[in-house]
């Protein structure tokens, strides 16, 4: 790959962008602030149970009321997992207050070079509508043309509309647009749209350009 060939650059969100710090530790403290201590072991399956369920229901969150809707039942999930007799419409504020995220190492750097060099960049990526927040919290807004989730796009990673949704967003021809992505659905949704495919991690994808 050549940045000479490239016009724009789509990349993954999570694992490829930004990762999730360790919720447990949080969870444990908001479970304990409500009467409802748990072990850390508890609390750990109790999230997995709870993103497991996301991961398949997270292109419900496409606006404000559905997101809160999708949040709650999340929630839910997260509390019948743990054993806890709470509330899950109170305590979904809190849970999903809870989750922090922190950009990977390097990655804002090479958002930077990207951008500098002229290039788009649109950030493509399965996950709700609260997307456009966190890259907005994490600084990444500036850095990026725009942002594309599934919720938007009606369709998850490995269907190429994802990638369309964000090529018809640039104004770029898939030809000239390179995916960087750390899963198999990124390459094949990738390849379904004509993009080419690099493997993250991010950094090193653009280094081993020319």
């Amino acid at each position: 790959m050549r940045f000479a060939d490239v016009d724009a650059v789509t990349v993954d969100g999570f694992g490829t962008l930004v990762e999730l710090l360790d919720p447990v530790p949080g969870l444990e403290e908001l479970l304990r602030e409500q009467g409802a201590a748990r072990n850390a072991a508890i609390v750990r399956d109790a999230f997995a149970a709870e993103a497991q369920y996301y991961r398949a229901n997270s292109l419900s969150g496409r606006d404000e009321r559905s997101l809160a809707q999708l949040r709650e039942r999340c929630a839910q999930v997260f509390l019948d997992s743990a054993g806890a007799d709470l509330d899950a419409a109170s305590f979904a504020p809190s849970f999903v207050a809870s989750l922090r995220f922190r950009v990977l190492p390097g990655v804002t750097e090479a958002l930077r070079g990207l951008r500098a060099r002229g290039l788009e960049v649109a950030v493509v990526s399965n996950w709700d509508i609260s997307l456009h927040e966190r890259v907005e919290e994490l600084g990444l807004r500036p850095l990026t043309t725009t942002v594309v989730t599934s919720a938007e796009a009606g369709a998850e990673k490995p269907d190429p509309r994802i990638f369309l949704v964000a090529l018809d967003r640039l104004g770029v021809d898939p030809a000239r647009a390179v995916h960087v992505g750390d899963g198999a659905a990124d390459a094949e949704g990738a390849a379904a749209a004509g993009i080419a495919f690099e493997p993250a991690p991010f950094v090193d994808a653009i280094r081993r350009w020319q």
